[in-house]
C-alpha cells in the first residue's frame, strides 16, 4: 500500500533512529526515536519492531498529560515520575500518547504471526532518563514525551507509516 505522493506519511529509519513527518516528499519535522533493542522483525513474541508499510489505526491519549503512564491502552490516572520509575525498576514505560500501527503487507506485518496490531506495536512516549537514538525498545517506536505530543497533533488516524531504511 502506497500512499499519494501529496499525503502525509511517517518515515521511521531503524539505522538512523529517525522518525520524519513528510508530505508531498518533503520532511516536515524529524525526530529521535529508539526501536527494537532487537533488531527489525515481524514475529509475534520476537520483540522486533516490523518493518514495511503501516497505518496508524488508533490515537490514544488525548487530553491527557504529559508523562501520563497507559496500561493495556488505557490510563492509569498516574504520572511518571522519577520515583514512581523507582518504584517499579525494568517497566517498560509506554508515556503521553500512543498511535496504535496495523500493517498493511498480508503475511508480511498484517494478520496470522506477523501481525502488528495484535503484537500491539505503537508509537508512544517514554520517560527522559531513556536514550533516543539507539534501539532499546521492546518492538515499539519510543519517542521523547514533548516529540510524540507535536507528533500526535499533527497525524491523524489512517496516516501511512512506512518503517525500515
Amino acid at each position: 500500500m502506497s500512499a499519494p505522493v501529496t499525503a502525509l506519511q511517517v518515515v521511521v529509519s531503524l539505522t538512523r533512529q529517525r522518525l520524519a513527518l513528510e508530505r508531498a516528499g518533503a520532511v516536515l519535522v524529524e525526530f529521535p526515536v529508539s526501536t527494537s533493542r532487537y533488531g527489525p522483525g515481524e514475529r509475534r513474541g520476537s520483540l522486533c519492531t516490523p518493518r514495511g508499510s503501516h497505518v496508524v489505526r488508533a490515537r490514544i491519549g488525548a487530553g491527557q498529560p504529559e508523562g501520563a503512564v497507559f496500561r493495556a491502552r488505557r490510563p492509569t490516572g498516574e504520572v511518571w515520575s522519577d520515583a514512581l520509575d523507582r518504584q517499579f525498576p525494568g517497566r517498560d514505560w509506554i508515556l503521553t500518547r500512543i498511535l496504535w500501527l496495523s500493517g498493511c503487507e498480508l503475511g508480511r506485518n498484517r494478520l496470522r504471526d506477523v501481525d502488528s496490531m495484535a503484537r500491539y506495536i505503537y508509537i508512544h512516549g517514554t520517560p527522559p532518563t531513556a536514550p533516543m537514538g539507539v534501539p532499546q525498545s521492546h518492538g515499539c517506536i519510543r519517542m521523547r514525551n514533548a516529540d510524540v505530543l507535536r507528533l500526535f497533533d499533527l497525524v491523524p488516524a489512517g496516516t501511512p507509516v512506512l518503517i525500515g531504511d
